[in-house]
């Protein structure tokens, strides 16, 4: 019996999906920054990439906005501006309101146990002065939350539509609101509201928490 053949196309995408991550890797890093203009082949040295897995994955960029052409200057990497910031927590309050009123429907037991144990652990170690790897550990409590809440929904298209505005609310957070000391222990006290909402099984009040939070994030954003 003839083993089916591997698809065709499966290297090519394999290979576009790592362009794509060494690209995020270093927009993050400030290797690639926002704002600059680009070319295809500056961009195969940046990245490591070639060429043709530069040029299958320029559509992509430019689909989620993280590149737009320019007429007669060439790709322009996105740029922070309040243009940015306005869409960027606008779709994040958009997709999170509804989808933290179904969590709180849905989301079992142990799931909020441990979203308020990782919440709380940060807490008290923020209030005992710190440590070298608290901001780190907090940032990635944050994101585990919102993609926990988001990717409760089951839904492909949700959770890739998220992790694309996540990335620009990291580019907007190296600017001015990434989550330093000061305000460290109000983030995690927004979240300790919504989770308490959750583990009410209130889906109002955890849908409205949500949205304080992520106003709180945008007015942030946009006083800087």
């Amino acid at each position: 019996m003839n083993q089916p053949e591997p698809a065709r196309d499966a290297e090519p995408l394999k290979l576009r999906e790592r362009a794509y991550a060494s690209f995020t890797e270093r927009l993050l890093a400030r290797e690639i920054r926002p704002g600059q203009f680009v070319t295809q082949r500056e961009l195969v040295v940046m990245t490591g990439f070639p060429l043709g897995a530069i040029r299958e994955l320029v559509p992509r960029l430019e689909a989620e906005g993280l590149i737009k052409t320019v007429p007669q200057r060439g790709m322009q990497v996105a740029h922070v501006d309040l243009n940015l910031i306005r869409n960027a927590f606008q779709f994040r309050l958009f997709l999170e309101r509804e989808a933290t009123a179904l969590y709180a429907v849905n989301a079992t037991d142990a799931e909020i146990a441990g979203q308020r144990a990782r919440h709380e652990a940060i807490v008290a170690r923020a209030r005992a002065g710190g440590d070298p790897g608290l901001i780190e550990d907090a940032e990635t409590v944050d994101r585990l939350m919102h993609e926990a809440i988001i990717d409760h929904l089951d839904n492909d298209i949700v959770s890739q539509a998220f992790r694309v505005t996540w990335l620009k609310i990291r580019l907007i957070r190296q600017y001015e609101t990434r989550i330093q000391n000061h305000i460290l222990i109000p983030v995690m006290e927004d979240h300790l509201r919504i989770i308490a909402a959750i583990e009410k099984r209130d889906p109002d009040a955890a849908a409205d928490e949500m949205s304080a939070h992520i106003g709180n994030a945008r007015n942030r954003a946009m006083t800087y």
